[in-house]
């Protein structure tokens, strides 16, 4: 067996939600945790000098890596004019009705090859390793016909071969309703065209829709989900974002795996998701990039859900940075620093199905973060700059700006 990695002397082990080490160490074997505890325990059963990468956590803090659970991290072109557009007061709603919006990315996507949307979320990826993110949900949707949402999926698992970060690929045919169709149409072949295409590539594990006003009604997405859960394709809804309109309940009745953005949802949709085992994904970057209220992290934390914290990294929402929705979490939604790192983490890992992931347990892969500050406060507390020094994926160093043997 080898011995990849031994971290020691960390000021804190943040080592899942239940349970934080002071002066403790990781040893990793194999790609796995194989202890945590206290630096002299571990130390004296995998000594670091045994070990192929040794680093001195002194002053510092140990994560576990973390899993954004939402993103549309793939697409082509730049929307930056919208930005400003809605600081002149524009709605969501007003830009896509002008034909912006996703509609916009949409000919973007369709105008890219699949080099350049490779290259295009290579970058991406790059830049949220170095901020701590280690395993990625990426959809499709920015293409609405089969060709380029087969075009998508290719390009996620192009880049999954060969990057460090692990994507996590869902299929997101029903993200808006392309032009020159009616709704009911689309629809139509969303399910009867596109599902069995993309279940036939073999790419995309979830399949989300987008249950908006103006966008998918419940009934349209309960088609769609229903029609994915055949092709074995696992359930997600964009639910209650602009609106209330039942995405909630939808994604609880289909089992599915999470429902996201939230911030129109209630009680009694926290309640239905804490019954289903679906996990809320809170999105707090997409309330900060709309200016819009945050969503109610308590009802879901009452309800007795295990919540997710993520990016929603999009062209409306240009944030690749989970330390940054982190901070969002904490002084959008009044989360403690401790419950929003364990929901992009832990929580993230449940919104994707790998509960494996999220925790420094020992036996988990090893996905951890070195990072600056003596405590897991600091992350939040120390916001806006990137204090994230080492990233290990799967027992390997993969980013380190600061290691310090």
């Amino acid at each position: 067996m080898t011995l990849n990695v031994v971290v020691r002397d960390a000021n804190e082990i943040f080592v899942g939600p239940d349970e934080l080490i002071e002066d403790g160490a990781v040893a990793v074997q194999d790609g796995a945790i194989a202890a945590v505890g206290p630096t002299a325990e571990v130390i004296r059963e995998y000594p670091p000098e045994n070990a192929a990468e040794s680093i001195d956590a002194s002053g510092r803090t140990v994560l576990p890596g973390f899993v954004d659970a939402h993103t549309h991290a793939l697409f082509a072109g730049d929307r930056s004019d919208e930005y400003a557009a809605k600081l002149r007061g524009k709605t969501y709603e007003e830009i896509m009705a002008e034909g912006g919006g996703i509609l916009s990315t949409v000919s973007a996507v369709r105008a890219a090859d699949e080099q350049q949307l490779v290259e295009n979320l290579r970058g991406h990826l790059d830049t949220m390793l170095a901020h701590g993110t280690t395993t990625v949900e990426v959809k499709s949707g920015y293409g609405l016909d089969t060709d380029s949402e087969l075009k998508m999926l290719r390009a996620l698992d192009r880049v999954d071969a060969d990057h460090p970060v692990d994507v996590v690929p869902t299929f997101m045919g029903a993200h808006a309703v392309p032009e020159g169709y009616a709704e009911a149409e689309y629809v139509d072949e969303v399910i009867t065209e596109q599902l069995p295409a993309v279940a036939d590539q073999g790419v995309a594990e979830f399949c989300d829709t987008f249950t908006e006003t103006g966008v998918f009604s419940v009934e349209q997405s309960r088609r769609v989900l229903q029609a994915g859960i055949e092709y074995g394709l696992t359930p997600k809804v964009h639910a209650e974002e602009l609106s209330h309109l039942g995405g909630t309940q939808l994604a609880a009745e289909v089992g599915a795996a999470s429902a996201d953005h939230l911030l129109h949802a209630t009680a009694e949709d926290a309640k239905a998701l804490a019954d289903a085992g679906t996990t809320p994904v809170l999105l707090p970057g997409t309330a900060f990039s709309l200016g819009a209220e945050y969503a109610d992290y308590e009802q879901f934390h009452d309800a007795g859900c295990s919540v997710a914290v993520a990016t929603d990294f999009n062209p409306n929402c240009y944030s690749q940075s989970m330390p940054m929705a982190i901070a969002l979490a904490c002084s959008g939604m009044g989360m403690t620093p401790r419950d929003a790192i364990a929901a992009a983490t832990a929580g993230g890992a449940a919104a994707v199905d790998r509960p494996s992931l999220g925790t420094l347990e020992q036996n988990s892969p090893a996905d951890l973060l070195v990072v600056g500050g003596p405590t897991h406060v600091y992350l939040p507390y120390n916001f806006g700059i990137n204090t994230v020094d080492v990233v290990v994926k799967n027992g390997a160093v993969v980013s380190d700006d600061a290691a310090g043997a």
